[in-house]
C-alpha cells in the first residue's frame, strides 16, 4: 500500500487510537502482524499513519486486541471508512498550512463543540472584515493572497452550522475580547451584532467571563475542545503564535474538561451574556 505524503488530523488520530489498543492489549507490533499473516513494517506503517486502513481491517485489530469497546470500534472504523472523501477543505492544501486544514476536519467531525476565548472571539463566529483585521496584524506579515486564503477557509469553517443538523456549539467569552476593536469600531460593531445574532441559534451557547468576575481559571488561553462520537475520540485544539497545538491523550482531555467547566462556572448565564453583548454594542 502506497504511502502517503501528509495524514490528515483524522488518519493520524486513527493510528494513534490503533497503537494505545495495541499497547493496552500488550501485545508487540511484531504479535500484531502475525495476527493478520502480514509483515510487521505493514503494523509500523498504520500505526504512523503512513498508510491507511480498511474497516475490516479495523475490526480485525481490535479483535485480535480483545478490545471490549464496541462503541470505541464503531467510530474508528467508520473513520477508516471515509478514506476517500475530498472534503471543502482540501482545496487549501498546499495553500495554507496543515493545521489550518485539521482544525476544519476535526470541528467537520466533531458531534459538539467548546472553545474559550480570552482576547479573540471564536474564529467560527467572525465576521470576513474582523477576520481580515485579524490576519493583517500577523508576524511576519503576511501577503494579500495569504490573508484572503485565511479569511475565505474561516468562514468555509462556518458551515457546520447550515448542515440539516448543525454542530452543539458552547463559547466562552472574556469581556476583554469583546472589547477589542480589532479593524476599528465600523468592524467591531457589526462583528459583536453578528456574534450576539449567532447566541438566537438554537445549536449556540455563548457564555460572557465579565470583567466582574475578577480572576478565573483559564485566564489567557485559547482552547477548542472537539467532541468526538466516545470520549477517545475527544480532541483539544490549543492557539499558539505560529499554528495550532493538536492534544488528544486521555490525560490532557480530562484536564481541558474540568478547565472548561470551572471556566463556565465563572460565566453568565447565556440569556445574561447576549444582553451584555448588546449593550456593549451600543456603547460603540
Amino acid at each position: 500500500m502506497a504511502s502517503r505524503p501528509a495524514p490528515t488530523a483524522r488518519q493520524r488520530r486513527l493510528a494513534t487510537e490503533l497503537r494505545r489498543m495495541r499497547e493496552q492489549a500488550d501485545i508487540s507490533v511484531q504479535q500484531a502482524a502475525a495476527m493478520l499473516g502480514a509483515d510487521r513494517t505493514m503494523v509500523a506503517h498504520i500505526e504512523a499513519a503512513r498508510t491507511g486502513v480498511s474497516e475490516e481491517r479495523v475490526r480485525r485489530l481490535a479483535c485480535n486486541y480483545a478490545c471490549p469497546d464496541e462503541a470505541l470500534i464503531e467510530a474508528l472504523a467508520v473513520m477508516a471508512g471515509t478514506r476517500g472523501d475530498q472534503p471543502w477543505w482540501e482545496e487549501y492544501r498546499g495553500k495554507l498550512p496543515d493545521g489550518f486544514l485539521d482544525i476544519s476536519e476535526i470541528e467537520h467531525h466533531a458531534t459538539r463543540i467548546r472553545t474559550a476565548q480570552t482576547v479573540h472571539l471564536p474564529g467560527l463566529f467572525q465576521t470576513e472584515e474582523h477576520a481580515r483585521a485579524i490576519f493583517d496584524l500577523s508576524v511576519p506579515a503576511l501577503r494579500r493572497l495569504d490573508v484572503e486564503l485565511r479569511v475565505a477557509h474561516r468562514m468555509g469553517r462556518q458551515g457546520i452550522f447550515d448542515r440539516e443538523s448543525p454542530t452543539p456549539y458552547v463559547g466562552i467569552i472574556h469581556e476583554a475580547a469583546l472589547r477589542m476593536q480589532f479593524g476599528g469600531p465600523a468592524v467591531a460593531r457589526p462583528q459583536l451584532e453578528f456574534l450576539a445574532d449567532a447566541a438566537d441559534r438554537e445549536n449556540v451557547t455563548l457564555l460572557v467571563i465579565p470583567f466582574s468576575a475578577g480572576s478565573f481559571y483559564g485566564a489567557g488561553q485559547s482552547i477548542l475542545y472537539a467532541e468526538g462520537p466516545v470520549p477517545q475520540l475527544d480532541t483539544v485544539q490549543l492557539d499558539t503564535a505560529y499554528g495550532a497545538h493538536f492534544a488528544d491523550s486521555p490525560t490532557p482531555l480530562a484536564n481541558y474538561r474540568s478547565l472548561l467547566d470551572l471556566m463556565e462556572d465563572s460565566a453568565l448565564p447565556a440569556d445574561e451574556s447576549q444582553k451584555l453583548i448588546r449593550s456593549i454594542v451600543r456603547e460603540m
